[in-house]
């Protein structure tokens, strides 16, 4: 039995460099947190984007012109890579994953609900790290999420986590764009506060994904809302998941 289930959802911008490569060893840095936990008998559920951009560095430029079908064709080529490497980092750590690809009608009541917790809550009994990712190759109308932070909100909501980080390339919310100099960490935030002003210069969008600023405060405030402490912070520094955990100030955090 473990002491704590968290959801993890880390971002395109978080594994990717400026030429939009995906760095491994930003992922070798987040595997090895998510032993640390396990080790602590901390349960972790990550949400991950990426398998767009594995599919662009597999296929190059696509002759394809619509966008929806180019997105889905480097999903379905980038996804089993990105498994791929996750299962070799995992590995490496003496762990193991798996893969999960919920659509929207998943968190609807239902039998689709109840095989979606079956699932997750099947791995997790297992000692098995569930990695999300919505199913970006069939997900293109009703059934598609807005981005990932949607899908990592309603995961925590779903499986009843006790946290809920999400992971970005920035510290967290800024009182103005992060690189100005009289912008400041907003360090806290409450589930009903009405933060727009400070969203308009700092909505900076996920490189290949669609989640912005205003997307992660939004989903991170429906979260908090249901008791679930939720954390938006910069997963590209050293161990930022082990000090939210540690209680260490870090981040925005959003709760009641």
């Amino acid at each position: 039995m473990y002491k704590e289930r968290i959801v993890i959802k880390v971002g395109t911008n978080v594994m990717t460099n400026k030429d939009n490569r995906i760095v491994r060893p930003v992922l070798r840095r987040l595997v090895k947190q998510i032993a640390e936990l396990y080790e602590r008998d901390i349960i972790t559920i990550l949400v991950s984007s990426g398998s767009v951009i594995a599919g662009k560095e597999v296929l190059g430029k696509s002759k394809i012109k619509n966008k929806t079908q180019r997105r889905q064709v480097y999903s379905a080529i980038g996804q089993p890579r990105m498994m791929r490497l996750y299962y070799n980092i995992f590995h490496d750590f003496g762990m193991k994953c798996a893969q999960v690809l919920p659509t929207k009608r998943d968190f609807s009541p239902g039998v689709h609900r109840e095989n979606m917790v079956n699932c997750c809550e099947g791995l997790l009994a297992e000692g098995v790290i569930p990695i999300a990712n919505e199913d970006d190759a069939v997900s293109v109308t009703m059934s598609m999420f807005s981005d990932n932070d949607e899908l990592a909100s309603l995961i925590a909501q779903l499986m009843n986590a006790d946290k809920l980080i999400i992971l970005t390339d920035i510290d967290g919310l800024y009182s103005g764009h992060p690189d100005a100099e009289n912008s400041n960490l907003i360090k806290n935030v409450k589930p009903e506060e009405n933060l727009n002003k400070y969203i308009k210069d700092n909505n900076k969008a996920e490189e290949e994904g669609r989640g912005g600023m205003g997307s992660k405060l939004d989903y991170a405030q429906q979260a908090a809302a249901n008791n679930i402490p939720t954390y938006i912070a910069n997963g590209k520094k050293d161990n930022t998941i082990i000090d939210i955990i540690d209680g260490k100030a870090t981040g925005t955090k959003v709760s009641l």
